[in-house]
Protein backbone atom coordinates (compact mmCIF):
# COMPACT_ATOMS: atom_id res chain seq x y z
CA UNK A 1 0.00 0.00 0.00
CA UNK A 2 1.87 3.19 -0.83
CA UNK A 3 1.45 6.08 1.93
CA UNK A 4 1.47 8.43 -0.55
CA UNK A 5 -1.74 7.57 -2.12
CA UNK A 6 -3.49 7.35 1.09
CA UNK A 7 -6.69 8.75 1.06
CA UNK A 8 -7.74 9.20 4.99
CA UNK A 9 -7.53 12.93 6.44
CA UNK A 10 -7.24 13.12 10.02
CA UNK A 11 -6.90 17.02 11.21
CA UNK A 12 -8.34 19.81 12.81
CA UNK A 13 -11.24 20.78 10.25
CA UNK A 14 -9.76 19.17 7.65
CA UNK A 15 -12.70 18.16 4.59
CA UNK A 16 -12.51 14.55 4.62
CA UNK A 17 -12.48 12.58 1.25
CA UNK A 18 -16.48 11.65 1.36
CA UNK A 19 -18.71 13.86 3.91
CA UNK A 20 -20.65 11.06 5.01
CA UNK A 21 -24.04 11.41 6.61
CA UNK A 22 -24.01 15.12 6.38
CA UNK A 23 -26.51 15.61 3.85
CA UNK A 24 -29.99 16.49 4.98
CA UNK A 25 -28.00 19.22 7.54
CA UNK A 26 -26.29 20.85 4.29
CA UNK A 27 -29.50 20.44 1.89
CA UNK A 28 -31.02 22.31 5.02
CA UNK A 29 -28.06 25.03 5.22
CA UNK A 30 -28.01 26.13 1.41
CA UNK A 31 -32.31 26.35 1.71
CA UNK A 32 -31.67 28.38 4.85
CA UNK A 33 -28.92 30.18 3.01
CA UNK A 34 -30.98 30.64 -0.46
CA UNK A 35 -34.55 31.86 1.40
CA UNK A 36 -32.08 34.36 3.53
CA UNK A 37 -31.01 36.19 -0.01
CA UNK A 38 -34.40 36.40 -0.71
CA UNK A 39 -36.12 38.01 1.60
CA UNK A 40 -37.82 35.07 3.11
CA UNK A 41 -38.17 34.06 6.49
CA UNK A 42 -35.07 31.34 7.48
CA UNK A 43 -32.88 31.28 10.53
CA UNK A 44 -29.69 31.56 11.60
CA UNK A 45 -28.37 28.32 12.18
CA UNK A 46 -25.67 26.80 14.67
CA UNK A 47 -23.76 22.79 14.29
CA UNK A 48 -23.49 21.63 17.65
CA UNK A 49 -22.08 18.66 18.90
CA UNK A 50 -19.00 17.09 20.81
CA UNK A 51 -15.39 17.43 19.45
CA UNK A 52 -13.86 15.47 16.53
CA UNK A 53 -17.71 15.22 14.72
CA UNK A 54 -16.99 17.49 11.79
CA UNK A 55 -18.73 20.84 12.58
CA UNK A 56 -15.78 22.63 11.18
CA UNK A 57 -15.44 20.97 8.21
CA UNK A 58 -19.75 21.66 8.10
CA UNK A 59 -18.60 25.54 8.46
CA UNK A 60 -16.61 25.43 5.31
CA UNK A 61 -19.04 23.76 3.32
CA UNK A 62 -21.84 26.72 4.52
CA UNK A 63 -18.98 28.95 3.82
CA UNK A 64 -18.49 27.37 0.15
CA UNK A 65 -22.38 27.27 -0.54
CA UNK A 66 -23.05 30.52 0.95
CA UNK A 67 -20.65 32.31 -2.00
CA UNK A 68 -21.96 29.77 -4.84
CA UNK A 69 -24.81 31.33 -3.86
CA UNK A 70 -23.92 35.11 -4.16
CA UNK A 71 -23.24 35.39 -0.17
CA UNK A 72 -20.63 37.50 0.97
CA UNK A 73 -18.67 35.89 3.64
CA UNK A 74 -16.24 35.46 6.06
CA UNK A 75 -15.31 32.95 9.03
CA UNK A 76 -14.53 33.52 12.60
CA UNK A 77 -12.92 31.71 14.98
CA UNK A 78 -13.29 32.22 18.67
CA UNK A 79 -10.08 32.04 21.11
CA UNK A 80 -11.72 31.75 24.72
CA UNK A 81 -13.21 34.96 26.48
CA UNK A 82 -12.48 36.95 23.00
CA UNK A 83 -14.50 39.71 22.39
CA UNK A 84 -16.41 39.20 18.70
CA UNK A 85 -17.34 43.28 19.38
CA UNK A 86 -13.90 43.62 17.93
CA UNK A 87 -13.28 40.88 15.77
CA UNK A 88 -16.60 41.63 13.85
CA UNK A 89 -15.08 44.87 12.73
CA UNK A 90 -12.42 43.11 10.43
CA UNK A 91 -14.74 41.26 9.38
CA UNK A 92 -17.79 43.75 8.31
CA UNK A 93 -15.39 46.05 7.20
CA UNK A 94 -14.22 43.81 4.40
CA UNK A 95 -17.54 42.77 3.45
CA UNK A 96 -18.35 46.29 3.37
CA UNK A 97 -15.45 46.94 1.18
CA UNK A 98 -16.84 44.36 -1.51
CA UNK A 99 -20.08 45.23 -1.52
CA UNK A 100 -18.79 49.12 -1.94
CA UNK A 101 -16.66 48.00 -4.93
CA UNK A 102 -19.83 46.81 -7.14
CA UNK A 103 -21.04 48.75 -10.10
CA UNK A 104 -22.89 51.38 -9.35
CA UNK A 105 -23.43 54.31 -6.36
CA UNK A 106 -25.15 52.39 -3.01
CA UNK A 107 -25.91 55.25 -0.47
CA UNK A 108 -27.12 52.33 1.76
CA UNK A 109 -23.17 50.84 1.59
CA UNK A 110 -21.40 53.89 2.14
CA UNK A 111 -23.80 54.42 4.99
CA UNK A 112 -23.26 50.95 6.50
CA UNK A 113 -19.35 51.93 6.79
CA UNK A 114 -20.15 55.13 8.33
CA UNK A 115 -21.84 52.73 10.68
CA UNK A 116 -19.48 50.73 11.50
CA UNK A 117 -16.89 53.46 12.06
CA UNK A 118 -19.09 54.40 15.01
CA UNK A 119 -19.27 51.53 16.73
CA UNK A 120 -15.45 51.44 16.31
CA UNK A 121 -15.28 54.90 17.76
CA UNK A 122 -17.89 53.39 20.85
CA UNK A 123 -15.79 50.10 21.15
CA UNK A 124 -12.43 51.72 21.32
CA UNK A 125 -13.70 52.99 24.57
CA UNK A 126 -13.12 49.65 26.26
CA UNK A 127 -10.54 48.12 23.76
CA UNK A 128 -7.57 50.59 22.79
CA UNK A 129 -6.00 48.37 20.07
CA UNK A 130 -8.05 48.46 17.31
CA UNK A 131 -8.03 49.94 14.07
CA UNK A 132 -9.98 51.20 11.01
CA UNK A 133 -8.18 51.79 8.08
CA UNK A 134 -11.10 53.76 6.23
CA UNK A 135 -11.00 57.29 5.12
CA UNK A 136 -14.79 58.36 6.13
CA UNK A 137 -16.34 59.97 9.10
CA UNK A 138 -18.80 58.00 11.29
CA UNK A 139 -22.74 58.26 11.24
CA UNK A 140 -23.77 60.61 14.69
CA UNK A 141 -26.06 59.03 16.95
CA UNK A 142 -25.95 55.31 15.42
CA UNK A 143 -23.80 52.34 16.83
CA UNK A 144 -22.01 54.75 19.58
CA UNK A 145 -23.96 54.50 22.24
CA UNK A 146 -21.61 52.29 23.73
CA UNK A 147 -24.48 49.60 24.93
CA UNK A 148 -23.26 46.50 22.92
CA UNK A 149 -26.70 45.33 22.45
CA UNK A 150 -27.68 48.15 20.57
CA UNK A 151 -24.82 49.42 18.64
CA UNK A 152 -24.09 45.87 17.63
CA UNK A 153 -27.73 45.23 16.17
CA UNK A 154 -27.81 48.86 14.57
CA UNK A 155 -24.49 47.61 13.19
CA UNK A 156 -26.38 44.26 11.63
CA UNK A 157 -28.70 45.73 10.32
CA UNK A 158 -26.95 48.65 8.38
CA UNK A 159 -25.04 46.04 6.99
CA UNK A 160 -28.07 43.73 6.11
CA UNK A 161 -29.77 47.00 4.27
CA UNK A 162 -26.38 47.65 2.60
CA UNK A 163 -25.97 44.20 1.42
CA UNK A 164 -29.95 44.29 0.38
CA UNK A 165 -29.53 47.42 -1.57
CA UNK A 166 -26.67 45.31 -3.84
CA UNK A 167 -28.83 42.26 -4.29
CA UNK A 168 -26.52 40.43 -2.07
CA UNK A 169 -26.29 38.63 1.10
CA UNK A 170 -23.85 38.17 4.38
CA UNK A 171 -23.02 34.88 5.73
CA UNK A 172 -20.76 35.22 8.75
CA UNK A 173 -19.62 31.79 10.21
CA UNK A 174 -18.24 31.70 13.84
CA UNK A 175 -16.44 28.91 14.75
CA UNK A 176 -15.91 27.46 18.56
CA UNK A 177 -18.68 30.26 19.31
CA UNK A 178 -19.30 29.05 23.25
CA UNK A 179 -16.37 30.59 24.10
CA UNK A 180 -17.93 34.14 23.62
CA UNK A 181 -18.33 36.32 26.85
CA UNK A 182 -22.10 36.11 28.24
CA UNK A 183 -22.07 39.64 27.19
CA UNK A 184 -21.18 39.58 24.12
CA UNK A 185 -23.03 36.18 23.12
CA UNK A 186 -26.12 37.95 24.27
CA UNK A 187 -25.56 40.90 22.04
CA UNK A 188 -25.07 38.67 19.02
CA UNK A 189 -28.83 37.12 19.65
CA UNK A 190 -30.24 40.70 19.89
CA UNK A 191 -27.93 41.54 16.74
CA UNK A 192 -29.50 38.89 14.80
CA UNK A 193 -33.04 38.85 16.27
CA UNK A 194 -32.85 42.92 14.89
CA UNK A 195 -31.90 41.94 11.00
CA UNK A 196 -34.37 39.09 11.16
CA UNK A 197 -37.31 40.75 12.31
CA UNK A 198 -36.38 42.97 9.18
CA UNK A 199 -35.86 40.03 6.96
CA UNK A 200 -32.20 41.45 6.07
CA UNK A 201 -30.45 39.14 4.20
CA UNK A 202 -27.56 38.52 6.83
CA UNK A 203 -27.08 35.47 8.49
CA UNK A 204 -24.73 33.67 11.05
CA UNK A 205 -23.44 30.73 11.04
CA UNK A 206 -21.96 28.87 14.36
CA UNK A 207 -20.70 25.94 15.09
CA UNK A 208 -19.88 24.94 18.98
CA UNK A 209 -19.96 22.13 22.34
CA UNK A 210 -23.62 21.06 23.48
CA UNK A 211 -23.49 23.87 25.94
CA UNK A 212 -24.15 26.12 23.59
CA UNK A 213 -27.77 25.68 23.32
CA UNK A 214 -28.06 26.10 26.90
CA UNK A 215 -26.20 29.11 27.05
CA UNK A 216 -28.07 30.74 23.87
CA UNK A 217 -31.61 29.95 26.28
CA UNK A 218 -29.80 31.39 29.33
CA UNK A 219 -28.62 34.92 26.75
CA UNK A 220 -32.51 35.07 25.68
CA UNK A 221 -35.01 32.79 26.26
CA UNK A 222 -35.57 33.66 22.86
CA UNK A 223 -32.88 32.06 20.82
CA UNK A 224 -34.49 28.58 20.54
CA UNK A 225 -36.86 30.83 18.10
CA UNK A 226 -34.33 32.64 16.49
CA UNK A 227 -31.69 29.35 16.10
CA UNK A 228 -31.86 25.75 14.68
CA UNK A 229 -29.67 23.55 16.16
CA UNK A 230 -28.62 21.20 14.22
CA UNK A 231 -27.14 17.77 16.22
CA UNK A 232 -24.15 16.94 14.62
CA UNK A 233 -23.40 13.40 16.25
CA UNK A 234 -21.28 9.93 15.00
CA UNK A 235 -22.18 8.42 12.29
CA UNK A 236 -24.53 5.64 12.00
CA UNK A 237 -23.08 1.97 10.94
CA UNK A 238 -24.04 3.06 7.09
CA UNK A 239 -22.61 5.76 6.75
CA UNK A 240 -19.43 5.02 8.36
CA UNK A 241 -19.16 2.56 6.02
CA UNK A 242 -19.48 4.95 3.22
CA UNK A 243 -16.66 7.28 4.73
CA UNK A 244 -14.48 4.31 5.07
CA UNK A 245 -14.97 2.31 1.72
CA UNK A 246 -15.63 4.84 -1.17
CA UNK A 247 -12.41 6.89 -0.26
CA UNK A 248 -10.62 3.67 -0.57
CA UNK A 249 -12.35 2.28 -3.83
CA UNK A 250 -11.66 5.13 -5.33
CA UNK A 251 -7.98 4.04 -5.03
CA UNK A 252 -8.71 0.51 -6.03
CA UNK A 253 -8.65 -0.50 -2.57
CA UNK A 254 -11.15 -2.73 -1.01
CA UNK A 255 -12.08 -3.30 2.94
CA UNK A 256 -13.15 -7.10 3.85
CA UNK A 257 -16.61 -6.46 6.12
CA UNK A 258 -15.13 -7.24 9.32
CA UNK A 259 -12.26 -4.86 8.69
CA UNK A 260 -15.17 -2.20 8.38
CA UNK A 261 -16.64 -3.81 11.88
CA UNK A 262 -13.92 -3.72 13.51
CA UNK A 263 -13.03 -0.12 12.92
CA UNK A 264 -16.71 1.26 13.38
CA UNK A 265 -16.53 -0.94 16.98
CA UNK A 266 -13.21 1.11 17.52
CA UNK A 267 -14.57 4.77 16.75
CA UNK A 268 -18.43 4.18 17.17
CA UNK A 269 -18.72 6.18 14.37
CA UNK A 270 -17.18 9.70 14.80
CA UNK A 271 -15.64 11.37 11.86
CA UNK A 272 -12.49 12.42 13.09
CA UNK A 273 -11.34 8.39 14.38
CA UNK A 274 -12.76 6.92 11.54
CA UNK A 275 -10.23 8.90 9.52
CA UNK A 276 -7.56 8.22 12.33
CA UNK A 277 -8.47 4.66 12.18
CA UNK A 278 -8.59 4.48 7.93
CA UNK A 279 -5.52 6.27 7.58
CA UNK A 280 -3.33 3.77 9.86
CA UNK A 281 -5.36 0.57 8.23
CA UNK A 282 -3.84 1.91 4.91
CA UNK A 283 -0.08 2.41 6.16
CA UNK A 284 -0.57 -0.97 7.98
CA UNK A 285 -1.97 -3.11 5.54
CA UNK A 286 0.41 -4.86 2.41
CA UNK A 287 -2.42 -4.82 -0.23
CA UNK A 288 -5.53 -5.30 -0.86
CA UNK A 289 -8.35 -5.87 0.92
CA UNK A 290 -7.78 -4.83 4.10
CA UNK A 291 -8.26 -7.35 6.26
CA UNK A 292 -9.28 -7.30 9.98
CA UNK A 293 -5.45 -8.28 11.15
CA UNK A 294 -4.83 -5.60 9.19
CA UNK A 295 -7.45 -3.44 12.05
CA UNK A 296 -6.01 -5.47 15.05
CA UNK A 297 -2.18 -4.36 14.49
CA UNK A 298 -3.40 -0.89 13.20
CA UNK A 299 -5.75 -0.14 15.91
CA UNK A 300 -2.71 0.05 18.54
CA UNK A 301 -0.62 2.94 16.54
CA UNK A 302 -4.16 4.90 15.86
CA UNK A 303 -3.99 4.74 19.59
CA UNK A 304 -1.02 5.69 20.55
CA UNK A 305 -1.25 8.38 18.31
CA UNK A 306 -4.46 10.20 19.57
CA UNK A 307 -3.15 9.53 23.12
CA UNK A 308 0.13 11.30 22.27
CA UNK A 309 -1.54 14.24 20.42
CA UNK A 310 -5.36 14.71 20.08
CA UNK A 311 -6.40 13.69 23.91
CA UNK A 312 -2.98 14.57 25.47
CA UNK A 313 -3.07 17.70 24.78
CA UNK A 314 -5.87 18.53 26.26
CA UNK A 315 -4.94 16.59 29.23
CA UNK A 316 -1.83 18.45 29.79
CA UNK A 317 -4.34 21.77 30.20
CA UNK A 318 -6.03 20.63 33.34
CA UNK A 319 -5.08 21.64 37.20
CA UNK A 320 -4.59 18.02 39.06
CA UNK A 321 -8.32 18.82 40.64
CA UNK A 322 -9.70 18.54 36.56
CA UNK A 323 -7.78 15.77 36.29
CA UNK A 324 -8.61 13.74 39.43
CA UNK A 325 -12.48 14.55 38.19
CA UNK A 326 -12.07 13.51 34.90
CA UNK A 327 -10.07 10.10 36.31
CA UNK A 328 -13.33 9.55 38.24
CA UNK A 329 -15.71 9.72 35.54
CA UNK A 330 -13.89 7.60 33.27
CA UNK A 331 -14.07 5.16 35.90
CA UNK A 332 -17.83 5.14 36.02
CA UNK A 333 -17.30 4.63 32.49
CA UNK A 334 -17.78 6.41 29.23
CA UNK A 335 -21.26 8.47 30.32
CA UNK A 336 -23.31 10.47 31.18
CA UNK A 337 -23.04 10.48 34.90
CA UNK A 338 -24.83 11.96 38.11
CA UNK A 339 -22.53 14.43 39.40
CA UNK A 340 -23.28 12.56 42.61
CA UNK A 341 -22.30 9.31 41.65
CA UNK A 342 -18.65 10.77 40.53
CA UNK A 343 -18.83 12.62 44.04
CA UNK A 344 -19.36 9.54 45.55
CA UNK A 345 -16.60 8.04 43.82
CA UNK A 346 -14.32 10.51 45.05
CA UNK A 347 -14.81 10.54 48.39
CA UNK A 348 -16.66 13.98 48.38
CA UNK A 349 -19.94 16.22 47.87
CA UNK A 350 -20.91 17.80 44.65
CA UNK A 351 -21.11 20.91 46.64
CA UNK A 352 -17.01 20.41 46.97
CA UNK A 353 -16.64 19.33 44.12
CA UNK A 354 -18.51 22.24 41.89
CA UNK A 355 -16.12 24.69 41.23
CA UNK A 356 -13.73 21.92 39.48
CA UNK A 357 -16.66 20.82 37.40
CA UNK A 358 -17.53 24.50 36.75
CA UNK A 359 -14.00 25.09 35.75
CA UNK A 360 -14.10 22.08 33.26
CA UNK A 361 -17.41 23.21 31.93
CA UNK A 362 -16.48 26.49 31.30
CA UNK A 363 -12.67 24.97 29.79
CA UNK A 364 -14.77 22.95 27.21
CA UNK A 365 -14.13 19.53 28.62
CA UNK A 366 -17.26 18.35 30.34
CA UNK A 367 -21.08 19.75 29.35
CA UNK A 368 -23.98 18.58 31.20
CA UNK A 369 -25.96 16.85 29.12
CA UNK A 370 -29.51 17.53 31.80
CA UNK A 371 -29.87 18.55 34.99
CA UNK A 372 -27.35 17.05 37.83
CA UNK A 373 -25.72 15.10 34.72
CA UNK A 374 -21.73 15.45 33.29
CA UNK A 375 -20.55 13.78 30.15
CA UNK A 376 -17.38 14.30 28.05
CA UNK A 377 -17.11 16.39 25.09
CA UNK A 378 -14.11 14.81 23.38
CA UNK A 379 -15.43 11.18 22.27
CA UNK A 380 -13.49 8.12 23.16
CA UNK A 381 -11.51 10.30 26.12
CA UNK A 382 -12.93 8.11 29.20
CA UNK A 383 -10.71 5.22 27.56
CA UNK A 384 -7.81 7.60 27.40
CA UNK A 385 -8.04 8.32 31.06
CA UNK A 386 -8.48 5.09 32.49
CA UNK A 387 -4.78 4.39 30.14
CA UNK A 388 -3.51 7.55 31.80
CA UNK A 389 -4.09 6.09 35.01
CA UNK A 390 -3.61 2.51 35.38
Amino acid sequence: MNPRTNPYAPGAGTPPPELAGRDVVLHDARLAIQRNKSGQSARSFMFVGLRGVGKTVLLNEAQAMAEEEGALTDFIEISANELLSKTIIASLRSILLKLDRIKGVSEHVKRSLRVLKSFVGAVRIKVEDIEFSVDIDGEPGVADSGTLARDLAEVFVAAGEAAKARKSSIIILIDEIQNLPAEEFEALIMAVHRTDQKKLPLLIVGAGLPLLVKLSGNAKTYAERLFEYPDIGPLDDTEARRALVKPAAQANVEFENEAVAAIIKETQGYPYFLQEWGYQAWNTAIASPITAEDIARSSSIAIERLDRNFFRSRYERLSDPQKAYLSAMAKCGSGPHRTGTIAKAMGKSSQQLGPTRDALINSGMIYSPGYGYAAFTVPLFDGFMRRVHE
